[in-house]
């Protein structure tokens, strides 16, 4: 029960931090000349997750596939980061940073992720 507990917690937390794209969003929107096209993309996908993440808040075992995406997605977001600081000096405190925050959210997920459920063969519902 403390498990479902923290996780529902973990997945709040998440949740409004991805929600929280919103704002980047739209002010590479309202001046597209002065942003970076490729994070406002990026952003409107963390938007749509963290949504998605506050939906699953209400029943988590039946959006386990949804944090497992949450999840694998950080670690390869947080790669790509950890790859770019390596290549660009003048980025890479931010890159890091957002790397290590990236990496702690996927094994957090992963680590409270809800137990697989078992699955009642075909035979047995028809029965």
């Amino acid at each position: 029960m403390r498990r479902e507990r923290a996780l529902k917690i973990v997945l709040v937390l998440v949740g409004l931090l991805f929600t929280a794209g919103i704002y980047p969003m739209v002010g590479g929107l309202l001046s597209p000349a002065g942003s970076d096209t490729g994070d406002t993309m990026m952003m409107s996908l963390y938007f749509v997750l963290g949504i998605l993440l506050l939906i699953a808040v209400r029943n988590p075992s039946a959006h386990r596939s949804l944090i497992a995406f949450a999840a694998w997605s950080s670690f390869g977001h947080a790669a790509v980061m950890t790859i770019l600081g390596y290549e660009m000096r003048s980025e890479r405190t931010g890159f890091w940073i957002g790397s290590a925050v990236l990496l702690v959210i996927g094994v957090v997920l992963v680590a409270l992720a809800p137990a697989k459920q078992p699955v009642e063969k075909a035979s047995a519902a028809v029965a």
